[in-house]
């Protein structure tokens, strides 16, 4: 675990659909109590982050990669929004030092990493953000998923980014956890997303152990695991298992959750 009181906390947070907190929507308040969530973080924090790490669920790879140049650029990575969604900005640095101290843990866990100084930030990590740290003055690297999706290397990887933790950097995974395109705004769905966030938000409250366990086998937990999460469509969950392996022996919690386009969406912290 942590050795400092003042460790960041790692974190599990829904990042909506596409610029939502940003524009108009159907209904109009579909997505304030998550907006009003995003915004209260940095108040529950021991301090302000030195850096930050974003797992984003927009970013697969055959290795994991880290976003390695000290500027990097705004992908707008959604489509048919208003025009006004793709002049918005988050312009905070990377962090090449930063970068590097990744891949170096992870290859001294012996997990294969790499580092790609042309890949900008993609809407999974800059739209939450923009609510968290709206001043984009802390500097900030995106990791990319693993394109198997393998829970287990998930976990162990955020296992190795645990002494981050000590040294300020908070490690935020973004995602989803119901992320069924077909189950959104369908009352029918209501009740799916309600059988797996009870399972999951039971699995991240367990004992360490048992919590890495049941992550580990997620997709078998329940009926309701992959009409969540599709196969091969998991990438808004697998976020989740870097930011409880990087939780170690910490304690894992729900710390928000709410009814979004009749589905269940929660968020989770770990200390």
């Amino acid at each position: 675990m942590p050795s400092s009181a003042t460790a960041m906390p790692t974190l599990y947070i829904p990042h909506g659909a596409g610029p939502c907190f940003f524009m108009n929507w159907n209904p109009a308040d579909a997505w304030d109590r998550m907006a009003d969530f995003l915004k209260g973080v940095a108040a529950t924090l021991p301090q302000r982050p030195r850096a930050i790490v974003v797992v984003s669920a927009h970013w697969l790879e055959p290795e994991f990669t880290v976003t390695s140049s000290p500027q990097p650029e705004l992908i707008y990575d959604y489509y048919g929004f208003p025009p006004h969604t793709y002049e918005l900005r988050y312009d905070a640095s990377g962090s090449p030092m930063l970068a590097t101290r990744i891949t170096d843990l992870l290859g001294q866990a012996r997990i294969a990493a790499g580092q790609d100084t042309g890949r900008g930030f993609d809407h999974g990590m800059f739209i939450p953000l923009k609510l968290m740290f709206p001043d984009a003055d802390i500097p900030v690297v995106q990791l990319s998923l693993r394109a198997d999706l393998d829970p287990t290397a998930h976990l162990d990887a955020g296992q190795a980014l645990e002494p981050l933790r000590d040294e300020g950097v908070l490690i935020i995974g973004s995602g989803m956890s119901f992320h069924n395109m077909r189950g959104f705004g369908d009352p029918r769905f209501g009740p799916v997303s309600d059988e797996f966030d009870r399972w999951l938000t039971g699995a991240v409250e367990a004992p360490p152990a048992q919590r890495h366990a049941a992550l580990q086998q997620w997709a078998q937990a329940t009926p309701a695991a992959r009409l969540s999460h599709p196969p091969r469509a998991e990438e808004h969950l697998i976020p989740l298992m870097v930011a409880a392996g990087a939780a170690s022996n910490g304690a894992g919690r729900r710390v928000f959750s709410d009814r979004v386009l009749e589905t269940t969406v929660s968020a989770y912290r770990f200390d």
